[in-house]
């Protein structure tokens, strides 16, 4: 799919210009509902960041690949998790000790209070 592909028509367009989202201090935005039920975006897609001259075009996954029911998911994780608890000492990246932050205070970075 390129950016010509998601030119939206005169009447769509208006109905989505006004829809706003911010952008969190992790750089992370919320896609407006509109959108998401429109382009048929779920969660765990993802999605391809393009820039379009003055603009950022959001580009939905071409394929969604295999659905995996809740019980599968939950089976892969649990497969995951065994392997990495396998994994030996050794295999494990080094600690890199203090790092000057704690993780409250990583939660809590560029919150106003």
């Amino acid at each position: 799919m390129t950016v010509k592909d998601l030119i939206l028509d005169d009447s769509l367009l208006k109905s989505y210009r006004s829809a706003m989202t911010r952008v969190t201090g992790k750089f992370q935005i919320t896609l407006p509902k509109q959108l998401v039920d429109a382009y048929g975006i779920r969660v765990g897609d993802e999605v391809e960041l393009v820039a379009a001259g003055d603009a950022i075009a959001i580009l939905p996954s071409g394929s969604r690949g295999k659905s995996f029911s809740l019980e599968e998911r939950l089976r892969n994780f649990d497969d995951a998790t065994r392997r990495l608890n396998a994994r030996s000492p050794a295999e494990l990246p080094p600690s890199t000790g203090d790092r000057g932050w704690t993780r409250d205070e990583l939660y809590t970075r560029g919150r106003s209070r």
